[in-house]
């Protein structure tokens, strides 16, 4: 099993380079390269202007891997990881068709926020009478206006003593809601700390 890490993140600049751009995220001007590591492994770096989505050809490259990779291992399963600026209806509908698993954050809405709901309120009950931290899970399916077909979500309701903290996450893997979030999905902030050491000069 490989699983690829996707992310984009700043890489700032100190002059006049080409493709210069200032980013309102990151408040200053920068490049954008996009990452893919596979645990430890640096698989793409990837650079580009700071004036393109975060998710700009990740498809593409997403695809390249795939091909290379299963005709070194036709049978090898294959899972896409990413938070939300990589959930894109034209690459969850490419690895559905390409039997890719794929476990990307989505971000909130009113329609994904109502569904939780009832699990929240349940959450913030029990908080209110224990004073302790609630951590709920659930899956449903739900599909986006763009999407052409309904999709597993997960959702996590937790209640704290600073509020609601809805987050949602849809994938094609099976599983218990709680090990798809906790020990599959979060697993990605691992890569942070790989992209860290990329800037650092340190890997």
């Amino acid at each position: 099993k490989l699983i690829f890490d996707f992310d984009a993140t700043d890489d700032l600049v100190h002059g006049n380079q080409e493709g210069r751009f200032y980013h309102g995220y990151y408040k200053n001007y920068c490049f954008l390269p996009l990452y893919v590591f596979c645990e430890k492994k640096l698989l793409v770096a990837y650079l580009r202007s700071s004036n393109k989505d975060g998710a700009q050809h990740a498809w593409a490259i997403l695809s390249l891997l795939v091909k290379r990779l299963r005709k070194v291992w036709p049978h090898v399963k294959i899972i896409f990881r990413g938070d939300g600026g990589f959930c894109r209806h034209q690459m969850l509908t490419w690895c559905d068709n390409n039997d890719v698993g794929y476990i990307v954050g989505i971000a909130q809405n009113s329609r994904l926020n109502a569904m939780l709901d009832p699990l929240m309120q349940k959450a913030k009950k029990t908080f209110e009478e224990t004073k302790i931290k609630q951590r709920l899970f659930t899956e449903f399916s739900y599909a986006a206006g763009t999407w052409s077909r309904e999709r597993k979500i997960v959702g996590k309701a937790e209640y704290t003593e600073y509020g609601a903290n809805p987050r949602f996450i849809v994938t094609n893997l099976s599983g218990d809601p709680q090990e798809l979030y906790d020990r599959m999905y979060c697993a990605r902030g691992n890569m942070e700390n790989r992209i860290k050491e990329q800037q650092l000069g340190l890997y």
